[in-house]
């Protein structure tokens, strides 16, 4: 038998190798997510928002930050409450992330690949399953014996009202009623809402998760994303709204994300770019 010589041998193994190697880089491990920007926006704004839903729905820090704010709602109520007024009081609260946990919802949006959608938001809340959120039974059970009317001033619609009513009224909130819930009719606006109910009482204090359960001026953030105006308000803000958690949606990812949906990821990644250092 011919011997082959050595120098042949080495370049033939260093040929299979090579080519083993360019078999192997073009592999691709199903098991990865993809990150391409040919996947849906539903399901790119899904993946991004995982970290903040996880955070609002596990986090023992969220758990103490609605403590903490109900504890500080009562300090605040007590002494708003010593103020002279002549109409009997109210506390206004929104709803949702406010008095009820809704981070089971966006926990199962992410599971799914999926974001909102007014479909799945009312089947969920047809289930009147959420859970009250640390502390706010008990503050406005207090409110109530402090002979606080409460009022449930959300942007729940007309036909979610029944089952939000049943909601809150089985895990112990007071005034559970139509009286009390107020949903919305026409506008996300809350001012006229508000307005109603100071008609005929002293509003005590307010409570919510976005700035404009307090005031709608908070829906500006074309200027350093709204925080100049809370500067100007924080004597009042200090003193009548406490403002609870929530990483998952509202007024300040709208202002970043804008509209419509197909556009948010890519303008969250301008966003990004442009604040980056």
């Amino acid at each position: 038998m011919q011997k082959i010589p050595s120098s042949l041998l080495l370049a033939a193994l260093y040929l299979l190798s090579i080519s083993a190697c360019r078999t192997v880089s073009t592999t691709v491990d199903a098991s990865v997510p993809s990150t391409s920007s040919s996947a849906s926006a539903p399901a790119q704004l899904a993946q991004q928002n995982v970290d903040a839903t996880i955070y609002q729905n596990m986090s023992a820090e969220v758990h103490r930050l609605y403590q903490q704010g109900y504890e500080l709602a009562k300090i605040r109520l007590d002494a708003n409450l010593a103020r002279p007024h002549t109409k009997p009081p109210a506390v206004i609260v929104d709803i949702d992330e406010t008095v009820l946990d809704n981070s089971p919802y966006q926990v199962t949006n992410a599971a799914n690949g999926r974001t909102y959608s007014p479909e799945t938001w009312k089947q969920w809340t047809a289930k009147a399953s959420a859970k009250a959120l640390p502390g706010a039974v008990e503050f406005l059970n207090y409110a109530a014996s402090r002979g606080c009317e409460v009022f449930y001033i959300s942007n729940r619609e007309a036909d979610e009202e029944a089952a939000t009513v049943r909601n809150l009224a089985t895990v112990g909130f007071p005034m559970a009623d139509t009286l009390h819930v107020v949903p919305m009719v026409g506008t996300s606006d809350k001012t006229a809402r508000r307005a109603a109910v100071a008609k005929t009482h002293y509003i005590a204090l307010l409570a919510g998760d976005q700035l404009r359960d307090f005031d709608e001026s908070f829906k500006n953030r074309s200027v350093d994303n709204g925080k100049p105006l809370v500067d100007a308000q924080r004597d009042t803000l200090e003193r009548y709204f406490i403002m609870l958690p929530n990483s998952m949606y509202g007024t300040w990812l709208d202002a970043v994300s804008g509209k419509p949906l197909e556009s948010k990821p890519a303008n969250k990644e301008a966003v990004l770019k442009k604040n980056a250092y």
